[in-house]
């Protein structure tokens, strides 16, 4: 398959793209590894066309001049997006650590929203990115800019997507842009809405259901067990109705102004029981399913994903040396 048969994205409606987060850049500390060529080739076999790539800036910065990028670390980025080419898988490109903005550990030193120095490092960053894959087409490749901004006003988002925009355009003013929603991707950056980029939003709520003893979630290991879906937390029941009108609504009004939608993150820790978490992916998926709205399930391999994730109440399938779990990728097939 070639990506010449993946669907066509437009800003104000994205295409139904379904897939997994590949986490093998995502902080330079812990997580720096080259992409596998057979993640994308059995995404591709699993019935998915779809990978977001979450990266950290600063595994391609030199270390002496933050400006210059190390082009032995571009190249393995570069190797992606063949193989997004090869397979006919969408690569969605994203700065999970940008300059001067995370929501990962440690804190950048700069603040993005306010530091005028990191504001012009993070437009340089991507104008770099821009260059080096112009001419390939927004069916195979699109930008993500910012992590889940949060802990910034709609005005200060503003001022600094519309710089870093600029930075692109000037060197590919056809590249897809999508920009996550504010307050860690929940609330719909209507701000952005005349920017003519599309959004993205996440699938973690309730978050105790998917968060449960999560070690990176303070006290997450003390939260009373989520042993049933709907959820019951004090009077609220969290089922696909309160759901929808809770989260997905708005984002549906959204994309009526004119702005194509996506899920860029979604899935539980593997700590949920298991049927609990099916039992709310399920629902999920088919809301997202009438939206007509794609996703990427925040794993493929690992603690959220169908393979490997060390879940102690399934049985898994050996497959291909790994662990799989069936129950979860039919579900995902499905939706």
């Amino acid at each position: 398959m070639q990506t010449s048969r993946l669907p066509e994205p437009k800003v104000e409606k994205l295409p139904r793209w379904r897939g997994f987060n590949l986490q093998n850049k995502f902080h330079r500390d812990w997580s720096n590894t080259r992409f596998e060529e057979r993640d994308f080739e059995w995404i591709a076999e699993l019935g998915f066309n779809f990978v977001r790539l979450p990266m950290d800036y600063r595994i391609w910065t030199d270390a002496d001049n933050p400006y210059r990028l190390r082009e032995e670390e571009l190249r393995q980025v570069d190797e992606a997006v063949r193989w997004s080419e090869k397979y006919g898988i969408h690569v969605q490109i994203n700065f999970h650590r940008a300059p001067g903005y995370t929501v990962a550990s440690p804190p950048e030193p700069l603040n993005l929203w306010r530091d005028e120095e990191a504001q012009k490092l993070c437009a340089h960053h991507w104008a770099q990115f821009a260059r080096r894959y112009k001419g390939i087409p927004n069916r195979q490749v699109s930008f993500n800019l910012f992590n889940e901004p949060s802990l910034v006003d709609a005005s200060s988002h503003r001022r600094v997507v519309e710089r870093v925009l600029e930075a692109i355009r000037r060197e590919d003013p056809a590249r897809l842009v999508i920009c996550d929603g504010r307050d860690w991707g929940l609330t719909p950056a209507e701000e952005l809405v005349e920017l003519k980029v599309a959004q993205s939003t996440r699938g973690y709520q309730p978050f105790r259901l998917t968060h449960y003893k999560a070690s990176w979630v303070q006290g997450a290991d003390k939260w009373e067990p989520p042993n049933d879906y709907p959820l019951r937390e004090g009077n609220t029941v969290w089922d696909k109705q309160r759901l929808w009108e809770t989260f997905y609504a708005r984002w549906k009004q959204l994309e009526s102004r004119g702005v194509g939608v996506m899920v860029g993150e979604f899935g539980a820790y593997n700590q949920t029981p298991h049927r609990v978490v099916l039992a709310w992916m399920r629902d999920l998926l088919e809301l997202w399913k009438q939206a007509g709205w794609g996703w990427a399930l925040w794993n493929f391999r690992g603690a959220f994903g169908i393979l490997d994730s060390e879940r102690p109440d399934v049985t898994y399938e050996s497959w291909r040396g790994h662990k799989l779990d069936r129950q979860m990728l039919q579900l995902l097939q499905s939706g």
